[in-house]
């Protein structure tokens, strides 16, 4: 069994270089027995939210799984729905609750709308607590990275954002690193838009190292620096997706990879009004009610 690398949180904290994700497996059945082969593949870090509505799958297949909780790292997100003191508080302990957990090892801000300040200041009351080891956000800007270190008391430990061959963020990645703000890369082989999997410069390189084009990918975000998330329901794709620690890109090989940026995003423009009304509308108007 592939044993995951890990890496020190600027508070300390022990985090496995390359985790399991579980956005977009909303169907609760095939979550629990996807995070119970990812487990059992040797996966320790696991991610889930609120919005992905399978944290009670992911807490059953921990429960099953005979692991030691120690021996786990555990993420979650709070929803922008919730995104004020009081509702933070209670959505802490909602995830806890579904997850069936006693502590979390990361609890994240997920999106950068409604009252951040009233729900960081929440996550930071949890982290005194011991609720949770280690806070941080997902999809800030560096600008509102900064915002909020310079307000609140506890700096954030991870930025959880998109990054791939084709949305690479390197001024954004190299922001979060200089701030010792680990980068967590989600939707690391871009939903495979543009024919990823089977670019040819990737294969090259693939080929190169007698490994995967999925391989070659997560090796370039590791060499970068950047924790990894894939997903998958596949156990072959999982093993394989763990298989990236015995062979490295040149310095070469990395150029070639940092030439296919797209510089666009394959999902939407988080600081659009338009996409941000529609996306999170609903979401922010319950903060009202």
């Amino acid at each position: 069994m592939t044993t995951i690398p890990t890496v020190k949180l600027t508070n300390g904290i022990e985090m496995p270089q390359l985790g399991f994700g579980v956005f977009q497996v909303p169907d609760l059945a095939t979550c629990e027995t996807a995070v119970t082969e990812a487990l059992a593949a040797g996966y320790r870090l696991i991610d889930t939210a609120t919005a992905y509505q399978n944290e009670a799958a992911v807490g059953r297949a921990i429960k099953k799984s005979g692991l030691k909780r120690e021996d786990l790292f555990i993420t979650s997100k709070l929803w922008v729905s919730d995104f004020t003191y009081d509702r933070a508080k209670k959505g802490i302990d909602a995830s806890l609750e579904r997850l069936g957990l006693d502590y979390l090892d990361l609890y994240l801000l997920h999106q950068p709308y409604g009252d951040v300040m009233g729900a960081w200041r929440a996550l930071e009351e949890a982290y005194h607590a011991g609720k949770i080891r280690a806070i941080g956000v997902s999809n800030f800007y560096a600008d509102q990275l900064k915002n909020l270190e310079l307000t609140m008391t506890v700096k954030p430990v991870i930025n959880q954002i998109e990054v791939n061959p084709w949305y690479q963020q390197s001024t954004e990645v190299a922001f979060n690193q200089r701030e010792d703000v680990r980068v967590e890369a989600w939707a690391p082989f871009a939903e495979g838009k543009h024919g990823i999997f089977t670019d040819p410069t990737i294969t090259k390189i693939a080929q190169a190292h007698d490994k995967s084009v999925g391989q070659v990918i997560l090796r370039w975000l590791l060499q970068r620096g950047i924790t990894v998330i894939p997903k998958s329901v596949h156990p072959a794709r999982m093993a394989e997706n763990m298989a990236v620690f015995d062979f490295e890109l040149s310095d070469a090989e990395m150029t070639l990879m940092g030439n296919l940026d797209r510089h666009e995003s394959q999902f939407f423009d988080h600081r659009d009004p338009v996409t941000i009304e529609q996306i999170f509308g609903s979401s922010l108007k319950k903060l009202r009610e």
